[in-house]
């Protein structure tokens, strides 16, 4: 009596658009924890599970198309992370905007720190330009949640300086090994574009109108009134000094 033959594990072949998603995944794991210089096309083919002329195969520019081409769908997450709908305080959605690019930055450190550092050999003015596109579209969602007609320059300049000021502090966070904390990071990220956006406002008549009608979606108890308590007591202890 013969023994049953073992069984085989099944075996399903992935369309193009799969088979393209999943030597996107690995990369994009890969490039998440590495610098885009370390990783060579043989790991992305080891991480797939698959050999390197079927990588050659999906993207024949090599490592420089796989790269952008992972960029490209990183940055299609990032710029999800900034949609958030109109609606409630406007501090509170900030704040769940920015728990989610934490997120995003915490679980792509090393990939994050060599993109925006630009220090990767792999750069090109292409990637440069998905980056510039992705920081593009932070600024016009934050502009939909502050309601201009039509922002003006001091504004538009003023919310661009946050968004690099939120790279900075992003790239910092990783050099510190990622302390403070993430919500006490974001909540100081928020307190800092409610404070830009009212330094700005006492010269800037547009953007005292959009901080007006601001305060009125806020709560006393949320981010905008635990901040404005704050620096009234802080005002109060110096003006009792001078």
């Amino acid at each position: 009596m013969t023994s049953p033959a073992p069984a085989t594990r099944a075996y399903r072949r992935l369309s193009v658009e799969e088979r393209r998603t999943q030597l996107l995944a690995a990369a994009l794991t890969l490039f998440a924890h590495r610098p885009p210089e370390e990783v060579s096309l043989d790991d992305v083919a080891e991480a797939a599970g698959v050999s390197r002329p079927l990588v050659y195969r999906y993207f024949p520019g090599g490592k420089q198309q796989l790269y952008e081409a992972a960029l490209r769908s990183a940055a299609d997450e990032l710029e999800r992370c900034f949609a958030e709908p109109p609606a409630g305080p406007p501090t509170e959605r900030l704040a769940r905007v920015l728990s989610r690019y934490l997120v995003f930055v915490d679980e792509h450190d090393a990939g994050f720190s060599a993109l925006l550092r630009g220090g990767s050999v792999v750069a090109t003015s292409r990637a440069t330009a998905i980056v510039d596109e992705v920081r593009r579209a932070a600024a016009e969602q934050i502009l939909v949640h502050l309601r201009p007609d039509r922002p003006g320059p001091r504004l538009r300049m003023m919310v661009r300086t946050w968004i690099a000021a939120v790279e900075a502090a992003s790239l910092i966070w990783l050099d510190e090994g990622k302390q403070p904390p993430a919500d006490e990071l974001r909540d100081w990220l928020v307190d800092h574009l409610v404070s830009l956006l009212v330094a700005t406002a006492t010269t800037d008549e547009e953007t005292a109108a959009a901080v007006r009608d601001l305060l009125t979606l806020e709560q006393r108890t949320g981010p905008a009134g635990a901040l404005a308590r704050r620096v009234t007591s802080m005002v109060s202890e110096a003006a009792h000094l001078l």
